[in-house]
């Protein structure tokens, strides 16, 4: 029967103590490099292969990080998730991946679950239903390292990393006005989310810069970010039947982007002839619909990467950490046919 090499056999066969063969094969700085050395290349050598679940059980770690999302499905998250797991296998950990569906309930119970299981760490987007948070502050006051990433949670001091939401939908409202458009509507997700908050000031300062006034009645939300598809076509038409109807509209996710298009095109309004339209997607389709969408694009991937360098440097550090950082990256305003009709003005 077939037995494992084990630290002993390697401490037995060079001499050493077993606490130094393990020191050294965990790189700990007590140990010299010439015993590193020797001990690394002797375990190469006769093919030494660590017990994970022992380690784990010795070092309480599992070496997994848990990641919260609303859907996998979404071209930003999976983009995201990709950056994740490019920087978490790189460093040795496994990456466990939860959607909540915009489900609260589901969010509580994929959390306290992958707390259960003894992750390590937290990366989370929060679900467009979630205004309490105690099922996140409980985790985090008893040490659980959390980073959150695009939708974040305000009032828990951690490392949080998002795109430049304000400066984006500032460009695409910007860009809307200068090609003509003054009856600007908004289509946007639900009011308890950072990123809703963070894009609706973009577009309200556009418009004030220009001096266009902001319209309520040109504000709509869907809660459930375009998942559900009569939530937005009842949006839409709204908007529709307003004896003022809007020439333009400012869209803040990927799935309202889609919902809103199709809805209008089952009204056989023209876009941009009719409605002009601008979106928040990182969809790499955009450019095939048509007309091409006219798109802010966030960084997804370098959004996930850093957010999982963060939390690992939560995880790995020695010390409990109390300096946190926001990290903003900035998007790309990309420029097709849906907001080209009319004259452009400088």
């Amino acid at each position: 029967m077939y037995q494992p090499i084990t630290i002993k056999d390697i401490a037995k066969a060079l001499g050493l103590s077993t606490s130094t063969v393990s020191r050294a094969l965990t790189d700990r700085y007590e140990i010299s490099v010439e015993t590193k050395k020797l001990v690394l290349e002797y375990a190469e050598k006769i093919g030494y292969q660590p017990n994970p679940i022992a380690q784990s059980l010795k070092e309480r770690r599992s070496h997994s990080i848990g990641v919260v999302v609303c859907e996998v499905a979404n071209n930003y998250f999976s983009q995201a998730i990709n950056g994740i797991e490019s920087i978490a296998y790189s460093r040795g950990y496994h990456v466990i991946i939860t959607q909540t569906h915009e489900s609260f309930d589901r969010e509580v119970v994929n959390v306290q679950h992958m707390a259960s299981r003894g992750v390590d760490g937290l990366l989370i987007s929060l679900s467009s239903e979630t205004n309490d948070l105690n099922h996140l502050t409980t985790l985090h006051e008893k040490g659980l390292p959390m980073v959150f990433f695009d939708r974040v949670a305000n009032d828990i001091e951690t490392h949080k990393v998002i795109a430049d939401n304000y400066r984006g939908a500032f460009d695409a409202t910007e860009h809307l006005i200068k090609t003509g458009s003054r009856r600007i509507a908004h289509l946007t997700n639900s009011p308890n989310l950072s990123i809703t908050a963070e894009r609706l000031d973009g577009f309200k300062a556009a418009l004030a810069k220009y001096d266009v006034p902001f319209n309520p009645d040109y504000l709509k939300h869907c809660d459930h970010g375009g998942m559900i598809q009569d939530e937005v076509e009842i949006a839409v038409n709204q908007l529709l039947a307003l004896s003022d109807r809007p020439d333009a509209i400012f869209i803040a996710s990927d799935r309202l982007s889609t919902g809103c298009l199709y809805t209008l095109k089952k009204h056989g309004i023209k876009v941009p002839a009719d409605i002009a339209i601008a979106g928040f997607t990182n969809s790499d389709v955009a450019e095939l619909f048509n007309p091409a969408l006219t798109t802010v694009r966030q960084p997804a991937f370098k959004i996930g990467q850093i957010a999982t360098e963060m939390l690992i440097q939560l995880i790995e550090s020695k010390y409990p950490v109390t300096e946190f950082e926001t990290r903003k990256l900035d998007t790309e305003l990309i420029i097709r046919e849906s907001s080209e009709h009319h004259v452009t003005i400088t």
